[in-house]
């Protein structure tokens, strides 16, 4: 029995379909381009009927080459909310977690912070509820709202013939004013805010099948970064997670609820949590750096091409080299600390060169995910044992692989599939419909490159 997986992501749409071993039938990805012109700078909306209409397309045609399908398994972009009617209807756009009207300004501050202070709860612009709690305050919520909900839960509800969507706790968190010791609502946080409780859906924290759709269990959503972690961490226990595209992420199960500054817990599955870091450029500062070398080379007369595969070549054996200059890739600052910017230590005559920064490079974007990683280990998380990378900003640079094998002392594996979400929301749906005895069963599917 095969299934299928959908990975729904704010700028693409990403399915899988997998055999009962794990193996990857085929995997389609297609553009989402559900954006809604809007003429206030600070809204990001989608169309969330062109985004359902999309997904289901994807799991129609899917289903069409590589019957018979079992079950189907969605995840999806996290933070940002629509509203549905009574008869699971949606009655507004998707305002997506890009969404900026959280830091539009209220009472000597924003939206986002006045939040804050009433709740107690760490929120941000892009949070659904703090996108909710602008509209409460500007009598902006649509009439005829029966519910929140996040898109993901949206595509499940429409697919299964449901009127109110049912949340995961890893999706309901990610909207915020989440309890996560009860594993739903924090019922003070929200009175505070002034939010009707009636507007928030149920919570699920386990797997579940939601009903059916072409006969196949439709399992429920979750958030994409919980998703990714299932699809990429054969054993979970015993594993730290890292990605790197553009941004970033580290993630590793949660132990003891120690001190956490720049890293956060976020609910898993069935009572259980992982431990998450996002530094603020990761990838980004390599694009950076490419970028800076090709204006060097403009300089000299010499309009140059794309220079990452030089970059990698020489990143490689700088390595080894024993005085690279000490780089902070932080451009952008940090979580804790936004005003902060990257910084070169150590520059001497002897490595003032190209390849001596490419290296420097490397091993600062690999020490960055390090100092969340040590952070991850003061709060109780467990020493892990495997190491393991996803995203092309691995998967594409052997250098930076083998920068990130040297600051964590163990070797870097990587899956053998790419879409590690859609992956991972394939393996959930494989456990949700009882094709798998247990999440963990399903995740013994995964295999690594090499």
């Amino acid at each position: 029995m095969n299934v299928i997986g959908i990975d729904i992501g704010t700028t693409t749409l990403s399915a899988v379909a997998l055999n009962g071993q794990g193996e990857v039938l085929e995997a389609v990805t297609l553009p989402n381009d559900a954006d809604i012109p809007d003429g206030r700078p600070w809204a990001k909306l989608q169309n969330p009927e062109a985004i359902f209409q999309k997904a289901k397309g994807l799991i129609d045609a899917l289903t069409e080459r590589h019957a018979p399908v079992g079950a189907v398994g969605l995840d999806g972009q996290m933070h940002g909310a629509l509203y549905v009617d009574g008869g699971g209807k949606a009655v507004s756009p998707l305002a997506t977690w890009e969404d900026e009207r959280g830091d539009l300004p209220l009472n000597g501050g924003t939206y986002a912070s006045e939040l804050t202070r009433r709740t107690g709860c760490r929120m941000a612009t892009g949070f659904g509820l703090t996108t909710h709690f602008w509209n409460v305050q500007n009598a902006k919520v649509p009439e005829g709202a029966a519910k929140l909900c996040t898109i993901a839960d949206y595509v499940a509800m429409r697919l299964t013939g449901q009127k109110l969507p049912l949340i995961h706790a890893s999706n309901a968190a990610s909207l915020g004013l989440f309890d996560l010791p009860s594993g739903n609502w924090d019922d003070l946080a929200v009175e505070n805010a002034g939010v009707d409780r009636g507007i928030l859906p149920d919570v699920e924290t386990g797997l579940r099948a939601l009903g059916e759709y072409r006969g196949a269990a439709v399992s429920i959503a979750l958030g994409d970064n919980q998703a990714s972690f299932l699809g990429s961490v054969r054993e979970m226990e015993r594993s730290v997670l890292i990605n790197v595209g553009t941004g970033g992420q580290i993630s590793m199960m949660s132990g003891a609820a120690g001190m956490l500054t720049e890293t956060g817990r976020r609910p898993l599955v069935g009572g259980d949590f992982i431990l998450v870091g996002s530094p603020l450029c990761a990838g980004r500062a390599y694009q950076l750096l490419e970028k800076f070398l090709r204006s060097c080379a403009s300089l000299a007369g010499c309009e140059a091409g794309n220079l990452y595969e030089a970059m990698n070549r020489a990143g490689a054996e700088a390595l080894s080299f024993p005085d690279n200059p000490e780089v902070s890739p932080r451009f952008t600052g940090t979580r804790r600390n936004p005003e902060k910017r990257a910084e070169i230590r150590g520059l001497s005559a002897g490595n003032f060169d190209a390849a001596h920064l490419i290296g420097g490079m490397l091993s600062g974007m690999a020490g960055e995910f390090y100092d969340l990683y040590l952070e991850m280990l003061r709060a109780g998380a467990k020493m892990p044992e495997a190491l393991i990378g996803s995203g092309n900003g691995l998967r594409k640079n052997p250098a930076l692989r083998r920068a990130f094998e040297l600051r964590f002392g163990m070797p870097l594996w990587i899956p053998a599939h790419d879409e590690e979400a859609a992956f991972g929301a394939a393996l959930s749906a494989m456990a949700a419909s009882g094709l798998k005895p247990s999440l963990r069963d399903a995740q013994r599917l995964i295999r690594y490159e090499g």
